[in-house]
């Protein structure tokens, strides 16, 4: 379908933003940038407890419902290429998360890249998510781009070692570093994220290490059959769409139960509130989301 109104609006915004592409700056630039943008967002938040703490030592911010007690958990894993983002950044959306789907949600400050290349992001998200298993309440992961490919590695891993989620929510997740699927090469410019733009993320997460490890690339893991039921969310217009279905089919193949929800007409980052604009799509991916976690979690 054409390219939602609401999503050329914002992209329209991004021009005018007059920024260089992301494989131009530094790091410290982009994330200054990501920073910034989100400290101008606007729109209705949800009004939930929110505290910063520590969890096996990472940063962490939780988010929970007004009044509630001994809740399950999702642990959410910000986007960003590995390289920006932040729990202020992913702020709006777990605030969301925890108010609809009424639990707990733990959003990881992760370690990024390139000071702290892979599999440093990795390691942070599977401490935090060890140690919220060990409370034996149910937990589920999720995230948003390279944080949903955080979350299906580290899926991957609770299986290995018999703990027991029970979802993982992957929104356009990266899941391969193939760049002519054709999706990258359809969307390879002009749609906020960029073939390029990938490129370069992968080289500030991977640097010299083989780009094909199976823990940076879950599409590449040699089995990905027990792994916990999945919600897997696409966009048509994102150069991510083709390697988030090909990741969604191989789990279906391997008899894991999957949920895709494929966003029409819409573009990679819409899950987040994007310069001081809304996306109603974004609404309703919430409600898609906070739908899964009531149903596997309570």
């Amino acid at each position: 379908m054409p390219l939602d109104p609401q999503a050329a609006a914002q992209l329209r915004l991004q021009e005018t933003l007059g920024l260089p592409p992301i494989q131009e700056q530094t790091p410290e630039q982009v994330r200054q940038a990501a920073e910034e943008a989100a400290s101008t967002m606007t729109g209705p938040a949800a009004d939930v407890l929110v505290e910063d703490s520590q969890i096996a030592g990472i940063a962490v911010r939780i988010f929970e419902p007004h009044g509630a007690s001994e809740l399950p958990v999702l642990i959410w894993f910000h986007g960003g290429g590995w390289v920006l983002g932040s729990v202020r950044t992913h702020d709006r959306p777990c605030r969301a998360l925890a108010h609809r789907a009424h639990c707990r949600v733990v959003s990881v400050d992760y370690r990024l890249a390139p000071e702290h290349r892979f599999p440093a992001a990795l390691e942070d998200a599977w401490a935090v998510t060890g140690a919220v298993l060990a409370e034996s309440r149910p937990v589920a992961v999720g995230g948003d781009s390279s944080g949903g490919n955080l979350a299906a590695v580290v899926a991957l891993r609770a299986r290995d070692r018999g703990l027991p989620l029970r979802l993982q929510i992957l929104i356009y997740p990266v899941t391969d570093c193939d760049f002519n699927r054709p999706s990258y090469l359809a969307y390879a410019s002009g749609y906020g994220l960029t073939r390029d733009g990938m490129r370069w993320f992968w080289r500030q997460y991977l640097g010299e290490q083989p780009w094909d490890h199976p823990e940076a690339c879950p599409l590449r893991a040699p089995i990905v059959s027990g792994v916990a039921p999945a919600l897997v969310m696409v966009c048509e217009y994102d150069p991510l769409h083709d390697e988030g279905l090909a990741y969604a089919d191989r789990l279906r193949e391997a008899g894991v139960e999957v949920e895709v929800v494929e966003q029409k007409g819409m573009i990679h980052g819409f899950f987040r509130f994007r310069n001081g604009g809304e996306i109603d799509r974004t609404f309703l991916a919430y409600d898609q989301c906070a739908a899964a976690l009531r149903k596997t979690l309570f």
